[in-house]
């Protein structure tokens, strides 16, 4: 339970720009795949 705790704590203390980090980290994901993928297309 202190784990759910804690993670609910950090949760609402960063919900300012918690939209803006999973933006953040989903173009990083992007871009790795992309990254990963370009040699096949050469």
């Amino acid at each position: 339970m202190t784990t759910l705790r804690t993670l609910k704590a950090i949760a609402t203390r960063s919900q300012d720009t918690l939209l803006q980090d999973a933006v953040g980290a989903a173009a990083l994901v992007l871009m790795l795949v992309f990254g990963l993928y370009l040699p096949s297309f050469v």
